[in-house]
């Protein structure tokens, strides 16, 4: 058996980063810049005003209060072709640009008008309320790099920098065949030997949730010949992803099958817990990991292989798995040569610090476990016992589908 570190590592050598394509802004939500994205103007363009009230001198607000007359009114949207001389003022609105000569905001809760004219009852300083030109951004500024995954805020900040088309990351496409005659899909009738498929559909939810785009190959059945043909029709996928039938029993079929076919297998079986029995490879040239068919297994072998195989394609930058380090709440016992990774809920101690705390059992058969965890703890091969108030390194499950 191999490390876990080994294993994505020939995992992610197997994988090429996916060549751009051009998008409009709309359609930009999660997916991956293809490359450095610069402003094409300034923001604002212009000095504005902040506030609702008058843009003055600064030099006319030496002695308060003071007398200004009224030349002009500037909302937002328009502008004021004259020049403000001294004595005078304009009546301007939140977001309209500021008058030629004229540097200060007074807010109007600090005049008194009548008619064309305007008693300043509290100065201002120079420059109050003024939002200078260039103050968000300058045009030809990169704000965002290339392996971004663009988030709602992104969105706003590209359309404000004037860029209504996008060279992103075309999303990879993902194929997934689960495997096994003791599997149906929810809602079809159910044998008395047979259980409920969750695997492919929770692997084609987290290829989505990563930005692919899952292809479903269907269940194949424990029949090599089966197998081989429904593998087969996944071609023009960039990676295959096998569920089932990767362990050492008799109808464990998806190794020798695809064999036949021309699977090349780089490495089998690693030394984690959840998920031993997992393999990766190349099946007529396209990347292939095969997963193990237990779900618990299944689940957290693809945030670990998966996820990161999906995020290259992309060319995402993301920390490695397992950085994040939290307080430990509970004790955990010492672990053997297998790397674990356990089930796990955030909370915080007494002291407000945030703490972690393993589920037990941690049986990788119990799925309502998973959905209830917040994370996973990591626990490294031969880790000694570790008591409360230890530091752990933890996998946080993501809050939200949609990247905010």
């Amino acid at each position: 058996m191999i490390s876990v570190e080994e294993a994505l590592s020939r995992v992610l050598a197997l994988i090429e980063i996916l060549p751009a394509e051009q998008i409009a802004l709309s359609d930009g939500l999660g997916r991956v810049l293809a490359e450095d994205v610069a402003a094409r103007r300034t923001q604002p363009p212009f000095a504005v005003s902040a506030m609702d009230g008058y843009a003055v001198r600064a030099d006319d607000l030496g002695r308060i209060p003071v007398e200004l007359r009224i030349v002009a009114e500037v909302p937002a949207g328009a502008g004021f072709g004259g020049r403000i001389d001294a004595g005078e003022t304009a009546r301007i609105f939140t977001g309209a640009p500021m008058p030629e000569a004229t540097d200060t905001v007074v807010i109007q809760e600090d005049t008194e008008r009548h008619g064309d004219r305007v008693r300043v009852l509290e100065g201002a300083a120079r420059g109050r309320y003024v939002r200078r030109a260039g103050l968000d951004f300058a045009e030809g500024e990169v704000l965002l790099r290339a392996g971004r995954r663009l988030s709602a805020r992104d969105i706003g900040l590209l359309a404000a920098m004037n860029r209504p088309w996008l060279f992103v990351r075309r999303q990879p496409r993902i194929g997934i065949l689960s495997t096994g005659d003791e599997i149906v899909m929810p809602g079809e009738p159910i044998g008395a030997h047979q259980i409920v498929s969750s695997n492919s559909l929770a692997l084609m939810a987290i290829v989505t949730a990563c930005g692919g785009i899952p292809v479903s190959a269907g269940n194949a059945p424990d029949d090599p010949e089966a197998l081989r043909r429904m593998a087969a029709a996944t071609r023009g996928v960039d990676l295959l992803v096998t569920t089932g039938g990767a362990s050492v029993g008799e109808h464990d079929l998806v190794r020798a099958a695809l064999a036949v076919d021309g699977l090349e297998l780089d490495f089998w079986q690693i030394a984690m817990r959840p998920g031993k029995p997992l393999m990766a490879g190349r099946y007529r040239g396209t990347p292939l990991i095969g997963l193990p068919g237990n779900p618990v297994s299944s689940f957290v072998c693809a945030m670990l292989f998966l996820t990161p195989a999906i995020e290259r394609f992309l060319g995402v930058v993301a920390p490695p798995a397992g950085s994040d380090r939290v307080r430990l709440g509970a004790a955990l016992a010492a672990n053997d040569r297998r790397q674990d990774y356990l089930r796990a809920r955030l909370g915080r101690g007494a002291d407000g610090v945030e703490e972690v705390v393993a589920f037990a059992p941690q049986d990788s058969s119990m799925m309502r476990l998973l959905a209830e965890a917040d994370c996973l703890i990591v626990r490294p091969p031969e880790a000694p016992p570790a008591r409360p108030g230890e530091f752990v390194p933890v996998i946080r499950f993501p809050r939200g589908a949609l990247p905010v």
